[in-house]
């Protein structure tokens, strides 16, 4: 890390030089005064590694300096611990520090410390931190930067509780942070927990890595040099164009599903183009696919449909110069920061006001809903993973609608995305024009149409073994229990 070495002084100029970077109107004075408050309230307490407490608060709010974040952002990272590990009232750090930063260091203070201790508390927890996300979305910015920096830091703790705290920051917070469109937070979390819960393996995905981009390094900067020169040529000045590696967890999972074959993934390493326009967007693409001969199959435009996350950009895979098979992206700066930093773009110093996407805060909403109610049962834990946490597909009615559910979602899981009657009515269902079972798992960009009989009883309970979505199950298990006490008031004399 590049803070090794340095002083507490030091740290403390390199995150304001950051700040002051990205935005030369910020509050400097209120942010040293935020930084003295939390040392002095800190002062004696030591972490693991032996360091003075005071460098975590710091860490995370370098990380969120450096993602460009507004001030009060900043000043809420360095006070996040204080409540909770100092014993200072939120009511003080109002007064010090305005109502905006108590807000956030109050919700920082409300979701404690998320530690495993057995399902139904960590449960309690998770509901606990989408309802303080749907309260206010940059509450979880802070805490992806504080996990980030404990997963940096998970050293000198014990193997079980790196285990725990990796395997946690793996299946809860990373793919919290794709749905929230935060790919970079995402691919950092996923890469510093991969290390700790499967060691073996990213050892030898590091290693490949590292030796197939030390070899391309020449390659890439010439490639970069041509690409501008063509462009130039075209009249097209583009913002920027650098290259990439791939996020070391996201080229494991990738491997997995390429029998483990490297030379399949063709995107170990890809261009990126940015440029002003959605209209240039599509004209590199041409001009590319001019010099270069593009792969079958392999041109997908994000821009005229986003993934479920927001992701936009345009991606194609091309013959290049010395055989070797290279992934472009081409996108508009909006693009890129909206692809970097999802929800947490529209905190960007220079965008006060801005409001979240409402498909993503209408995601934050639906999380914030999720009662202890629907999970009771231990395996609901699973299931909550599947439903809000699991990769996300597009799946489109025959009239062109598009309906977001989680990755090997079935039809009728679709059937009860559309309403609660179709679901309860659903005895088929055509996937691409073609009959399928109602246990088939659908593929992103499937069309599906259900067939539904009016006269149908309601839901098969078999369907609980093989639905993915908790809205399914709910209505599944809420019709069933329905119908049992139906048949018991019918049995039972008054």
């Amino acid at each position: 890390m590049a803070t090794i070495g340095l002083t507490l002084e030091e740290r403390l100029e390199k995150m304001l030089t950051a700040l002051k970077k990205n935005n030369p109107q910020a509050d400097l004075d209120l942010v040293r005064l935020a930084f003295d408050y939390a040392e002095k309230a800190h002062k004696g307490q030591m972490r693991k590694s032996g360091e003075p407490y005071i460098v975590h608060p710091l860490a995370v709010a370098q990380r969120l300096a450096d993602m460009n974040m507004e001030t009060n952002i900043i000043v809420a990272a360095l006070l996040h611990d204080v409540p909770e590990d100092a014993g200072v009232p939120i009511s003080e750090i109002e007064k010090h520090f305005g109502s905006d930063v108590a807000s956030m260091v109050a919700g920082i203070t409300k979701l404690g410390k998320l530690k495993y201790r057995g399902v139904e508390r960590y449960i309690e927890n998770l509901r606990k931190m989408f309802v303080a996300m749907a309260e206010d979305a940059r509450v979880i910015l802070i805490k992806f930067s504080d996990r980030i920096h404990n997963l940096q830091t998970l050293g000198p703790l014990q193997p079980k509780k790196q285990y725990r705290i990796a395997l946690e920051s793996l299946e809860i917070f990373a793919p919290i942070a794709n749905r929230l469109g935060m790919h970079e937070i995402k691919g950092l979390l996923e890469d510093y927990a991969f290390k700790y819960v499967y060691p073996k393996e990213y050892k030898r995905v590091k290693k490949m890595v590292q030796e197939r981009v030390k070899i391309k390094e020449e390659y890439f900067s010439r490639l970069a040099e041509k690409t501008r020169h063509t462009l130039a040529e075209a009249k097209i000045e583009p913002l920027e164009i650098d290259w990439r590696r791939k996020h070391y967890y996201s080229l494991y999972r990738k491997m997995l599903r390429k029998d483990n074959d490297m030379d399949k993934v063709y995107d170990i390493v890809a261009m990126r183009i940015m440029v002003r326009e959605i209209p240039d967007c599509y004209a590199v693409l041409g001009i590319i696919h001019n010099v270069w001969k593009p792969l079958k199959g392999r041109i997908k435009d994000y821009i005229a449909q986003p993934k479920p996350n927001g992701y936009q950009s345009l991606h194609t895979t091309v013959f290049c110069d010395e055989g070797q098979i290279v992934e472009f992206q081409i996108r508009t700066k909006t693009m890129h920061e909206e692809a970097e930093y999802g929800i947490a773009a529209h905190w960007h110093y220079d965008e006060h006001g801005s409001k979240i996407p409402n498909k993503q805060l209408r995601w934050i909403q639906e999380l914030a809903k999720v009662q202890q109610e629907m999970m009771k049962k231990v395996r609901d834990i699973e299931y909550l993973k599947i439903d809000y946490f699991k990769n996300r597909i597009f799946i489109f009615t025959p009239k062109g609608d598009v309906i977001d559910l989680p990755e090997d979602a079935t039809p009728v899981d679709f059937a009860y995305a559309i309403h609660t009657t179709i679901g309860n009515t659903c005895i088929g269902a055509k996937v691409n024009d073609h009959l399928v079972s109602l246990d088939t798992p659908l593929k992103n960009g499937d069309m599906v149409e259900i067939m539904t009989d009016k006269n149908r009883k309601g839901p098969s309970t078999d369907w609980l073994k093989f639905i993915k979505t908790t809205h399914a199950r709910s209505q599944v298990r809420s019709h069933t229990r329905n119908t049992i006490k139906d048949w018991l008031k019918s049995v039972i004399p008054h």
